[in-house]
């Protein structure tokens, strides 16, 4: 056996072994959301039709409170969310050269922060699980220089407090190292989090992709997220859909179960962005229809099917 396959095995034992002893622990089903900001320009309205077409009953909102008068209304979400039938698990946090945490450039550091405790204040008010953070701008691998780490961290630090009176949990995402200049690994993630020091700021949002690429072992790498995982972007090996690349889902399927993520507020989310150096550019495209209900139907129902074949061992 190759080495990942021996690590794929210990995981697949102690799954096999916990579900044996405790078989009512894996009666729930894990809980699926989407991404809906990868929509591009496409109405949020019509983009909530072809999710609960698919039998998703969560989603993920774009953060795009950039400003005090952008970004979607309070009113309106509550209106979708009824309409629907459909809850927020939580929101993508956009962070760019414009509000970028890590930056020298003060302005640009409070425009984050700020930015941040307005995607909270809304979240709370629409019963939101998390926000995702990314330490530093996405489509900007070149590091500033050598104290982003300590700027990015006392930026979040002031944001603390705003987590902990809303409830909101602020979600560390480590994003491949072609695509930012920090926070590339899970074990960067907790690094970052214990220097944050602050009890509200304390869960990871972790990526498939993003794992195939920087860690050794996806599967071993979320069970030492434990309850700190808090929701987990899907994407296959070539950032498609679940079923169209190289990942073991089966495997990652059986970490999930062992860190008990088929518990409430926990979520698996799909992400199928491409291979883009900045998958933000997705954000301004027009949808292609056509591609994007073929991209959820199948996401969902791979996902579905393999999750049953594992509860099935």
């Amino acid at each position: 056996m190759q080495n990942y396959e021996i690590k794929s095995l210990r995981i697949k034992d102690a799954f096999i072994k916990a579900k044996k002893k405790s078989p009512e622990k894996f009666e729930q089903t894990m809980n699926l959301s989407w991404s809906v900001w990868m929509f591009g320009t496409e109405s949020i309205d019509f983009s909530l039709k072809r999710l609960r077409r698919s039998g998703l009953k969560f989603f993920e909102l774009r953060g795009d409170h950039h400003t005090r008068s952008s970004g979607l209304s309070i009113e309106y979400v509550k209106k979708l969310i009824s309409t629907y039938e459909m809850r927020i698990s939580g929101t993508c946090g956009l962070f760019g050269s414009e509000n970028d945490l890590s930056s020298n450039n003060s302005y640009i550091r409070q425009r984050g922060i700020d930015y941040i405790k307005r995607e909270v204040e809304f979240l709370e008010s629409v019963d939101g699980e998390y926000m995702i953070v990314v330490p530093s701008a996405v489509g900007r691998p070149e590091a500033l220089d050598c104290s982003e780490f300590h700027r990015s961290v006392n930026s979040l630090r002031q944001c603390a407090d705003s987590f902990k009176a809303s409830g909101i949990k602020a979600a560390i995402e480590p994003i491949r190292s072609a695509e930012v200049s920090l926070i590339n690994s899970v074990d960067q993630a907790l690094e970052y989090i214990k220097a944050v020091d602050c009890e509200s700021i304390n869960h990871i949002n972790a990526d498939t992709y993003h794992m195939l690429l920087e860690e050794s072992h996806i599967g071993e790498t979320i069970m030492k997220c434990k309850d700190q995982l808090v929701n987990l972007h899907i994407a296959d090996s070539n950032r498609d859909a679940p079923g169209s690349g190289m990942i073991d889902f089966d495997t990652v399927i059986m970490a999930l179960y062992l860190i008990g993520f088929n518990t409430p507020g926990h979520f698996v989310t799909p992400e199928p962005l491409g291979p883009n150096p900045n998958p933000y550019t997705l954000m301004n495209e027009l949808c292609d229809t056509a591609v994007m209900d073929e991209l959820v139907k199948k996401s969902i129902s791979y996902f579905r099917e393999r999750e049953a074949f594992v509860l099935s061992l």
